[in-house]
């Protein structure tokens, strides 16, 4: 039996694979709920044998240990594989985990928002907002795939026109140390931008949406109210998002030459779907001044499977047996 898990800032996921990958059992639960990922682990197990262990966290993983980046764990790959009782046990950086279930999924599970005639076999870039930004690159060194876990979204925000500017002396008063890619495209993101635009135009705040973003989660109440165009902040606080995730994307492709794709994953991406086939998403990918032609033959997709870290996790231990 494999053990699989996704783990998330605001979600985690742990599924039972069998030797065919199957899914013999999931549960979901909210992360914070738990202190530690062993007394999680503890509640999922019962009496169950399991052979091996791939676990997908969100954070950086180095000689198999991880301090989650949004979460107060700290998982052990050796701690994990003695709890287990398992054969062997791997800890991924999600992102990682993310790359490996792309590579497995079948193609209905994505939709394009940039095809090309010249498209081939080659890199791709994986990047994944949701909490907060993952990014990955898989190399493609002629024969297999080889996946690189980076934090690529912990890179500096560079603005590109006079708004994003002022967006980014906005941030600076909220996080004087640094503003990365993630405090902008994720989930936190959304509302930072959301707010940046409430501070400019105050005589445009919606009261209902206010209102809503009390008791609910205000990155789903923005996205929402911006599909439903019925709050004009919420309609810019979307774009600019939908702009600054493409603009981010194309960065990435430009550092590995993605001529195999750039997929989006992660949690947002299908729940705003019709915003990056807007155009706006593309506008920002593209552009990069003279680098722009070369970018138009980079194929980009949006991955709609939300269980692709979690698939690709047990995918990359069955593919070690």
């Amino acid at each position: 039996m494999i053990l699989a898990g996704d783990i998330g800032g605001t979600k985690t996921l742990l599924a039972l694979y069998d030797s065919s990958l199957n899914c013999i059992r999931k549960q979901q639960v909210v992360s914070a709920e738990f202190k530690t990922f062993e007394l999680l682990l503890a509640d999922f197990l019962g009496d169950e044998t399991i052979k091996r262990v791939s676990i997908g966290v969100a954070g950086p993983v180095i000689n198999g240990e991880c301090n989650t980046t949004n979460l107060p764990w700290v998982l052990r790959a050796s701690q994990i594989k003695q709890q287990t009782n398992s054969k062997t046990s791997v800890l991924l950086n999600d992102l990682e985990a993310t790359a490996w279930g792309v590579l497995s999924l079948p193609a209905d599970d994505f939709i394009h928002l940039n095809t090309s005639e010249n498209s081939k076999q080659g890199n791709l870039a994986i990047l994944a907002a949701g909490t907060g930004l993952g990014e990955a690159i898989i190399h493609w060194d002629g024969n297999n795939h080889q996946v690189i876990a980076n934090e690529g979204g912990h890179c500096d925000f560079a603005p590109t026109t006079e708004k994003e500017i002022l967006l980014l002396q906005y941030l600076m008063k909220k996080y004087p140390e640094h503003v990365s890619y993630e405090r902008l495209v994720s989930g936190e993101g959304l509302v930072n931008i959301y707010h940046f635009f409430k501070n400019l135009y105050p005589a445009k705040i919606n009261l209902e949406t206010e209102k809503k973003m009390i008791h609910e989660d205000s990155a789903a109440i923005i996205s929402q109210r911006a599909m439903a165009r019925v709050d004009s902040l919420c309609v810019r606080a979307l774009n600019l998002f939908c702009r600054l995730y493409g603009a981010e994307s194309g960065n990435l492709a430009l550092k590995c030459l993605p001529y195999g794709g750039v997929v989006l994953a992660g949690g947002i991406g299908a729940k705003i779907l019709p915003a990056l086939q807007s155009g706006l998403f593309m506008d920002g990918f593209l552009a990069k001044g003279r680098y722009k032609s070369l970018l138009e033959q980079i194929p980009v997709k949006v991955c709609l499977n939300s269980e692709a870290a979690l698939f690709g996790a047990a995918y990359y231990a069955h593919s070690r047996e």
